[in-house]
């Protein structure tokens, strides 16, 4: 027993070194892994640092949104009772519902700026720790789990604004039913009088379908008369000798004459509205002139009067400048 005693005495200063070379050991690893993790962790670095304006403006803004909504850092529950109770207190509101979405929205989207930024700030920081593989998946499954509760957040407000959406449409289409019922009778009216104003027209045209047909012996009549007078006429131009071309030439000629006549009237009456316009304008250039001349009058005068104002008060600034003398002179001679 004591000889077993002494053999664990002799072995433990040897256990004691063996425990500290190894603790040696491990150190030196350590140094060895935070170089390279070091210039690993360069990139998630530049990330944190471009990510912090962003969470922090995100952080003023939900902060400054958390008074209006009550779903910041809470379950889809909360989300949907808070939605609840906004639509009712806004129902007179159309505009109010969908600023409160907005203004949720907002703040989900703030919140995951904020979740990939806590995440990018952890990541950094595992690459200077021993287990890194050991710190990300924690940052990761962190990430996930805030990430999973927004998703929740988000999937509970869109299906709010799909229900607002469909109310709204429903109360669109009933709107327009009412109105349609209610518009009834008026469309009804019209299309009663426009049946009649269709009923009116087509015995009127039927009338005039009649009245044509009455009259088409007339007009066969009229149209035979016609034909009789022409033959006449042809008849009494070749009793007076006159040929069929020389009628031509005189109906040639006739008509040139009409159309000489024409041309000159319509001379005439472009002269005359030239003329007019040339009286119109110099009327208008009379006008002006006149108005320049009183306009100059005017002028004249008020630089006559501002010329004898001016006098006018030069005269009273030299007798105020004569009296001053001859005050001053008296009370020189008094003295």
């Amino acid at each position: 027993m004591s000889a077993s005693r002494s053999v664990f005495r002799s072995a433990f200063p040897f256990k004691r070194a063996l425990f500290a070379s190894c603790a040696a050991c491990v150190m030196a690893a350590a140094l060895a892994m935070s170089a390279p993790a070091a210039a690993q962790s360069a990139a998630p670095l530049e990330a944190a640092s471009s990510l912090v304006p962003a969470a922090a403006s995100g952080a003023r803004a939900a902060s400054a949104a958390g008074a209006t909504s009550t779903t910041n850092g809470t379950g889809a529950g909360n989300a949907g009772n808070a939605g609840t109770a906004g639509g009712a207190e806004n129902a007179d509101n159309p505009a109010s519902p969908d600023s409160a979405f907005d203004a949720r929205q907002k703040v989900l989207d703030q919140r995951t700026e904020e979740n990939d930024y806590r995440y990018a700030v952890a990541e950094h920081d595992c690459y200077s720790k021993f287990f890194v593989n050991h710190c990300l998946s924690k940052a990761r499954d962190s990430m996930r789990s805030v990430q999973a509760d927004i998703r929740k957040e988000q999937l509970a407000l869109d299906g709010e604004q799909r229900v607002q959406r469909a109310r709204q449409r429903d109360e669109q289409a009933a709107l327009k039913r009412a109105q349609d019922e209610a518009s009834a009778p008026q469309r009804a009216a019209a299309d009663a009088r426009n049946a009649q104003a269709y009923e009116d027209k087509q015995r009127q045209h039927q009338l005039d379908q009649a009245q044509r047909t009455a009259e088409a012996p007339q007009r066969s009549a009229n149209a035979e008369a016609y034909q009789q007078k022409q033959q006449q006429h042809a008849l009494d131009q070749a009793q007076r000798g006159i040929s069929p071309s020389q009628a031509a030439a005189n109906s040639q000629a006739y008509d040139q004459k009409q159309g000489d006549f024409q041309r000159k009237l319509e001379q005439a009456r472009q002269q005359g509205a030239q003329k007019a316009q040339e009286r119109v304008e110099k009327q208008q250039s009379f006008e002006k002139k006149q108005a320049d001349a009183a306009q100059h009058k005017a002028d004249v005068e008020a630089r006559q009067k501002q010329a004898a104002e001016k006098a006018e008060q030069k005269r009273q600034d030299q007798l105020k400048e004569q009296q001053q003398l001859e005050e001053q002179q008296k009370q020189q001679q008094q003295q």
